[in-house]
């Protein structure tokens, strides 16, 4: 087998100095009691050394642990759907994502596959807590991550579901691949109005092509299904959209497979978005896949960011919505 090269996922963990002494520290450590553990200063050593190769580290990503005092919230970017809110916001707790997906903007965000966990969750909590305080507020939870994908080793997804609870002027997202549905529900505990648990989802064809380790569409609209059953609110984020040869038959079935497998709720909602990267990214994407068909296109620079045609990104668009009608 090819990956039989490359260490185990997490076969080494940097711990900064600080982070030592943190429980989350001790605990991620005790699950992974066979990994090199190795001290660093600070995260940005490891993490923003020169040289690396985010793809090349997909197949055997380590595990850093470290300490951030703050800066934790951030403003949405004006390029993701605000859904409504005036006040909309994202936190990082983790930097970085289990899964490889060709075309995910964290490979040109970030110049390292490693996953960056910061221990520090009340910090967290709290920064979240004062800059949101007396806020009607939108706050994605699994921005640049894949919190449910990683909540076995950190449960931070628990402690976003109690946050909500406390604060019902905040409406949570936690956005995910994850089709693992126990440790979902076991993570979110009872539905609340303000917690949306919203699934990436991908035609089959897409997903074999371009989202690589992660879970089966019909594994993630299961998920969805049993979710909706538990009385969650559920979203399905077809995002993004990619104009791929026959892409009208690849989203015409998957529309169908979808509307077929899902009941007409009024706790689901659908969100949808076509390909489109900030250009600094764009240029490093390209330059980590060049063998990727993803990104032959002959994308079009708008506002400072890569797309396909307005048009293009309308039909699209447009098209998946029509077929999905009678789910809302």
């Amino acid at each position: 087998m090819p990956n039989a090269v490359y260490n185990k996922f997490f076969s080494h963990i940097y711990v900064e100095t600080e982070a030592r002494g943190y429980p989350l520290t001790k605990d991620i450590l005790g699950r992974f009691a066979d990994a090199t553990v190795l001290p660093i200063d600070h995260y940005k050593d490891m993490f923003c050394k020169k040289n690396q190769n985010f793809v090349a580290q997909k197949n055997s990503p380590s595990l850093i642990l470290a300490v951030k005092p703050n800066g934790f919230v951030h403003k949405g970017s004006p390029m993701c759907d605000d859904f409504g809110f005036e006040h909309f916001y994202y936190v990082t707790s983790i930097m970085n994502c289990l899964y490889n997906c060709e075309y995910c903007y964290l490979q040109g965000m970030y110049p390292s596959a490693n996953v960056v966990i910061f221990v520090n969750s009340e910090d967290i909590i709290q920064e979240a807590e004062t800059m949101l305080d007396g806020l009607h507020a939108y706050l994605c939870v699994s921005y640049d991550t894949d919190l449910l994908a990683l909540e076995s080793i950190t449960g931070y997804t628990s402690l976003w579901a109690s946050f909500a609870r406390r604060h019902p002027n905040i409406t949570i997202e936690v956005r995910t691949k994850s089709a693992n549905y126990a440790q979902i529900k076991q993570a979110l505990g009872a539905p609340a109005d303000n917690i949306i648990l919203a699934f990436t989802v991908s035609p089959e064809p897409i997903a074999a092509a371009f989202e690589h380790g992660v879970p089966s569409l019909a594994k993630r609209v299961a998920a969805a299904n049993r979710a909706l059953a538990d009385g969650f609110r559920v979203r399905l984020c077809i995002d993004p959209i990619l104009y791929v040869d026959g892409w009208q038959d690849i989203y015409g079935a998957f529309a169908s497979y979808v509307s077929d497998q899902l009941p007409k709720s009024p706790r689901l909602s659908i969100s949808t978005g076509a390909f489109r990267v900030s250009r600094p990214y764009f240029k490093t994407m390209r330059a980590l896949r060049p063998c990727t068909k993803l990104f032959a296109y002959p994308f079009v620079l708008t506002d400072g960011h890569f797309s396909y045609a307005e048009n293009i990104s309308e039909e699209m668009i447009a098209f998946v919505r029509q077929k999905l009608e009678k789910l809302l």
